[in-house]
């Protein structure tokens, strides 16, 4: 089973990261945490690991309407909220990767219809966010 929606785009970095912010908003989607894997990684392994990894950051996604429904539903899920955006950089220097988690790998841990109803509505959120920025070009050049 995949556990991520995954879209490439002609992107340079600091673009893909805004756009990712302003595609998860209009989808009612906050950013909560943000994780610099990069800088995480140089700080305390070194540049060789940050180099290995490149850019990439981990972005904590709250759609609050949507998580107070799974709270309501299943407490334990906030285990597994928020919902995580990977922005990493391709080997193109204008092309980015975005991965989404994918809100069904809820429901395989949940068999409450309520559950269901929030992964499948956070699911079409997502995949709408994505389907927005494969559309993208890149305006920075």
């Amino acid at each position: 089973m995949s556990y991520t929606h995954t879209v490439t785009v002609p992107l340079s970095w600091e673009d893909a990261v805004q756009r990712t912010r302003e595609a998860l908003g209009e989808q009612g989607f906050g950013i909560l945490t943000e994780i610099d894997v990069r800088s995480t990684f140089e700080a305390k392994l070194g540049t060789a690991a940050a180099d290995a990894i490149g850019d990439y950051v981990i972005l904590g996604a709250c759609n609050p309407t949507l998580a107070s429904r799974a709270l309501a539903a299943e407490p334990e899920l906030g285990a597994l909220l928020p919902c995580n955006v990977v922005v990493r950089r391709g080997k193109n220097a204008h092309e980015t990767t975005i991965d989404a988690i994918d809100p069904q790998t809820m429901v395989q841990l949940s068999d409450s219809p309520a559950v269901r109803e929030v992964a499948d509505e956070a699911d079409a959120r997502l995949r709408k966010a994505l389907a927005g920025l494969s559309d993208a070009k890149d305006i920075s050049n």
